[in-house]
């Protein structure tokens, strides 16, 4: 009789044990599921720095001109100071007429935002956010951690499930909750697994999704690979340098949404091999190099 009330002892401390060891588990996923859903929700995108939108002068020059050769200079003198390399499909410089500016690299215009976003990726209903330079990093967090959280609950209720379907498991609302945690729990891994994966190709490939359906087009015509300096690279493009970061949703994106390095340097010249005032440096000293360049700008509004 002793050892039988031995046995049982032993037998709840185990199962208190991995219940304990269960909640734990549960409750760090859980808070990393939290944060980095938060994060990708009200982290605001990034929009492009002042220096890219029409100064005073510049846009009264611009309203004034009722020549298509005058308003093309005035966009040429602007961009000729910037460090855009990327065109619209028929060349011309990428100008967005709602807020403005020139679009730096990868910018685009989200409609739903009603602003031009550095970086875009998309507009996800998921988080009611939109998605770029900001947050992009935070958004691959949320769905590495979602499947993550999906997985967890689906291996740790799957031997409840074993046992209600060889007819060990008795109570009736237990089933219940078995059945629902696991169907729904698989039903959300396969629909994140594809939309995770999606996004972990873009991130080896140094895309967005709107590169990935549109490629960027460089001054030498469109190239999907522009922007693809080797997987290493492109992942501390992402996530940082320091790799103890890349698991928190924290800052650790290099640079500063603004400028890109290139994948060829004939395509331009990188502003991101030097800083911004090392690139001013040069394109004063290579005026005549940049009149040539100019010559081959458009103007086209985009939006």
């Amino acid at each position: 009789m002793a050892q039988l009330y031995r046995d049982i002892i032993e037998k709840r401390n185990a199962c208190f044990s991995q219940e304990v060891a269960y909640l734990t588990v549960f409750h760090v996923i859980f808070v990393f599921f939290v944060w980095t859903y938060w994060k990708s929700v009200f982290t605001p995108p990034q929009q492009p720095d002042k220096k890219f939108q029409m100064s005073y002068t510049d846009k009264e020059r611009y309203e004034n001109e009722e020549r298509p050769e005058g308003q093309r200079q005035v966009l040429m003198e602007m961009a000729r100071k910037l460090p855009v390399y990327t065109r619209t499909g028929n060349g011309a410089i990428r100008f967005c007429d709602r807020c403005q500016l020139i679009k730096p690299d990868r910018c685009h215009h989200c409609s739903v935002c009603a602003t031009c976003v550095l970086k875009m990726d998309h507009h996800c209903p998921w988080v009611n956010n939109c998605i770029g330079f900001s947050n992009y990093k935070f958004f691959l967090l949320f769905l590495a951690y979602s499947l993550l959280y999906c997985v967890y609950i689906a291996a740790t209720v799957f031997k409840y499930f074993i046992k209600f379907w060889t007819g060990e498991l008795t109570n009736g609302r237990s089933k219940f909750h078995v059945l629902f945690l696991l169907f729904v729990a698989i039903m959300f891994f396969v629909s994140l697994l594809f939309l995770f994966g999606y996004h972990c190709w873009l991130v080896s490939q140094n895309r967005s999704t709107l590169e990935a359906f549109s490629a960027p087009v460089f001054q030498n015509g469109p190239d999907k690979n522009g922007f693809n300096l080797g997987l290493a690279k492109n992942l501390q493009q992402v996530f940082g340098e320091e790799r103890s970061l890349w698991l928190l949703p924290v800052v650790s994106s290099q640079g500063d949404g603004h400028f890109f390095p290139t994948r060829t340097l004939s395509e331009a010249r990188n502003p991101l091999l030097a800083n911004e005032e090392q690139w001013e440096e040069d394109g004063l000293e290579d005026d005549g190099h940049g009149c040539h360049r100019g010559s081959s700008f458009a103007v086209e509004m985009e939006t």
